[in-house]
């Protein structure tokens, strides 16, 4: 009796063909990474105020510091993900220290013990993200980066939705500090998530260590360099998701009341969420069938759905069933934007600056929503709130202007 050969199927569902363990490892640690960071986010403010007695300028200090950290983190971040074997490394010690240190704030007895682990486990956040999203470059064929970003950020999204609702769970449960500290288990278990992700992964060819050497001007070379002008436009204007829930809290609070306005408008914020991880599979689908140009058309797809958003949030209405359209248009911008911009900084980087071109991308988005909430901050207070989002608007349309000159290339 002879052995018959094998043959490949190759009428196998393309699903099959891009899904691989690996991208399923790092969605799956996506989204319990963001469940386990969620739940302290979400129950910071009433630890800070209630458990420790602190004001509310002591949340925006701890915030701001452990924002700008993180940012400062992602740039970090790229130039050790340069390094294929240290870049493992880096993301699964990421995982872990951002989930050990965030659950550790429920043990704090003290604001600035809270103001310190936040810090740490903001800035282990930071570094992890290059090397996350350089390993899944690592992954899969270019002809797939779409998808396979697409299917990270909507597996992202699913956790910023799943975990608030379940930190209210343990709240009512266990209480305010309980909640906290069981957020280690899925912090931690994204992390091994990440150790699996990476067993299948293609090992490194070279065991050399690649120095650490901060590269900006070869990742800015060419047409990655010519698209981040147009990346930075659009981050400028990528105002806070708290702003829109602001906006639509004022608009509704005189016709329903404060509480019942703030009920709808996080309802309305949760339709953003949903809409964002509906949106990133098939923006990924439609980036990988475009071909070279497929990047850059979903970005300005997405971007225009943002100028339409906010251009929909100077108009003062308070109809609920009016306002979920800019809610909506936003979350699918954001599903588009990000799976994008992360699709094309991976087909367009150096192979060997793809950490750097990861957390140079991570660094404008981390500057320039800094930049949008602060100015807008202040045009909200200094003139209307229909005067931020007309600013927030120009730079949509200013990055549109952009990648339309990119595509014309």
């Amino acid at each position: 009796m002879t052995d018959t050969p094998q043959r490949v199927d190759q009428t196998a569902p393309e699903q099959e063909r891009w899904l691989t363990p690996g991208v399923r490892g790092i969605g799956t640690a996506s989204f319990l990474a963001d469940v386990g960071h969620e739940i302290p986010t979400a129950l910071l403010p009433s630890l800070l105020t209630s458990t420790l007695g602190a004001p509310a300028a002591a949340l925006g200090a701890i915030e701001g510091v452990s924002d700008a950290l993180a940012g400062a983190a992602r740039f970090g971040g790229g130039v050790l993900a340069d390094d294929p074997a240290r870049r493992r490394k880096v993301a699964v010690g990421g995982y872990a220290t951002t989930a050990v240190l965030g659950a550790a704030t429920a043990g704090a007895t003290a604001v600035w013990q809270v103001g310190v682990l936040r810090a740490a486990a903001w800035t282990a956040r930071g570094l992890r993200v290059p090397a996350r999203n350089a390993l899944l470059a690592d992954i899969v064929p270019a002809k797939v980066y779409g998808r396979a970003y697409g299917f990270e950020r909507m597996m992202d999204n699913l956790g910023a939705i799943f975990g608030p609702l379940l930190a209210l769970g343990l709240v009512a449960w266990l209480g305010v500090q309980w909640a906290i500290g069981l957020s280690v288990i899925p912090g931690l278990l994204a992390a091994v998530a990440i150790v699996y992700a990476i067993r299948h992964t293609p090992t490194p060819t070279s065991r050399d260590k690649i120095p650490l050497k901060i590269r900006i001007r070869p990742v800015l070379e060419g047409d990655l360099g010519k698209l981040m002008a147009s990346v930075a436009a659009f981050e400028v204007g990528n105002v806070a998701a708290t702003l829109l829930i602001l906006r639509a809290t004022d608009l509704l609070a005189p016709g329903h009341g404060t509480k019942t306005a703030t009920t709808i408008a996080l309802g309305l914020y949760t339709a953003y969420n949903v809409a964002a991880t509906l949106a990133s599979v098939p923006a990924g689908r439609l980036a990988d069938r475009l071909g070279v140009r497929g990047p850059v058309t979903v970005l300005a797809a997405g971007v225009a759905a943002f100028a339409a958003a906010y251009g929909l949030f100077t108009i003062d209405t308070a109809a609920v069933a009016f306002l979920a359209v800019p809610f909506v248009l936003a979350g699918i911008g954001i599903g588009a934007v990000e799976t994008a911009q992360h699709s094309a900084v991976a087909a367009l980087a150096p192979a060997d600056l793809r950490g750097s071109a990861f957390g140079m991308l991570a660094t404008v988005q981390s500057l320039g929503n800094l930049a949008a909430s602060a100015i807008a901050g202040i045009l909200w207070t200094a003139i209307s709130p229909a005067a931020a989002f007309g600013y927030l608007t120009v730079w949509m349309l200013l990055s549109l202007i952009g990648l339309g000159v990119n595509l014309r290339r």
